[in-house]
């Protein structure tokens, strides 16, 4: 007898074929799934990886501003004007000296070298420092002709009359003598520094990614560098020394106004020579938006001037944390400490 021979029916060819499908949908589902998680986890991450390297980048240069190399800084008194950070005399830099750190409560009354792409209702912050290393010394960058330098002199003798010089690379007389008080040996220059940091609507690039941004002080401009992408709030709280003693004995987020209880005397130029801590407070967000997500939350970022918690709702689709850091400024808190 004869075998007949036999295959698949249409049936069962469309069933295998539909079992097929679903278990290569379900593997795509699971892969675009997975994918979709990567990219959040790497928003995420970038987001925590900016957020920190802005307190860092921060705390850095508060932790040493008001260094000025061999001057003591307290033998010429505290300032009694309010400075200009954006200033290209000389004498308006050294009367600033004793002010460390400046800013701009919620960027009112910003000064001129801001630019307009300063973002509402942002804090502005100054540090005021010379380089930690002389020029063309040790790796240091050499001296460059219209750059800003301090020179500050060894010798007993001179120090009483003129403790230092401030100005520009080639249009200054540099004769600050070493401790040997001789003529024509003179010590070396440091880079005068002033950082001004604030928050951008873009990244520099065209991009409207919030970022934080400074301006670097070359002697003739500030020249503008985006620092940080995707920080979009930037508050900061200052911690003022009332007795003396090199620690903060009050906060306020605007120390123009600020009114320390018990003091019926202190005006605005008295808080900002007296800052020993700056309270960083910051909110990061994603650079890119998260799909299917939507912000609702509010974030407390630091207080305002007038002591309540300062709130923002910023919604959208972007995922968001906040970060604060509290940050000694050693200089200035160092001169001050009692034994």
């Amino acid at each position: 007898m004869k075998r007949r021979e036999a295959g698949f029916s249409i049936i069962e060819l469309m069933v295998a074929i539909t079992i097929g499908l679903m278990v290569l949908g379900g593997l795509a589902a699971l892969f675009a799934n997975a994918s979709a998680a990567r990219n959040e986890l790497e928003r995420n991450s970038r987001q925590i990886e900016n957020g920190r390297f802005a307190i860092e980048l921060l705390g850095d240069d508060l932790r040493i501003a008001g260094f000025y190399g061999e001057l003591n800084v307290r033998s010429l008194g505290a300032a009694t004007v309010t400075p200009d950070p954006c200033s290209f005399a000389p004498a308006d830099w050294a009367s600033a000296i004793p002010v460390h750190v400046f800013g701009y409560d919620n960027g009112a009354g910003a000064p001129g070298c801001i630019p307009a792409n300063l973002k509402p209702n942002t804090d502005i912050l100054v540090v005021r420092r010379v380089a930690t290393c002389e020029a063309g010394v040790a790796g240091c960058a050499a001296l460059a002709a219209g750059a800003p330098y301090i020179q500050t002199s060894r010798c007993s003798d001179q120090i009483a009359v003129m403790p230092y010089r401030l100005g520009l690379h080639g249009s200054t007389t540099w004769d600050m003598m070493r401790k040997e008080c001789s003529a024509g040996v003179t010590t070396t220059q440091r880079l005068y520094v002033v950082h001004i940091y604030y928050i951008a609507t873009d990244n520099g690039d065209g991009s409207p990614i919030p970022t934080l941004t400074r301006l670097d002080f070359n002697g003739a401009a500030f020249a503008s560098r985006p620092m940080v992408e995707g920080i979009e709030e930037f508050q900061v709280e200052y911690g003022i020394d009332t007795n003396g003693n090199g620690s903060p004995d009050e906060y306020g987020a605007d120390p123009n106004t600020f009114t320390i209880a018990g003091c019926t005397t202190c005006t605005a130029i008295e808080n900002w020579n007296n800052i020993m801590t700056v309270r960083i407070n910051l909110l990061a967000r994603n650079i890119d938006p998260s799909p299917n997500y939507v912000d609702t939350k509010t974030y407390t970022i630091g207080r305002d001037a007038a002591g309540a918690a300062f709130t923002v709702t910023p919604g959208g689709a972007f995922r968001r944390h906040a970060y604060t850091g509290l940050v000694r400024v050693v200089n200035a808190a160092g001169r001050r400490d009692v034994p």
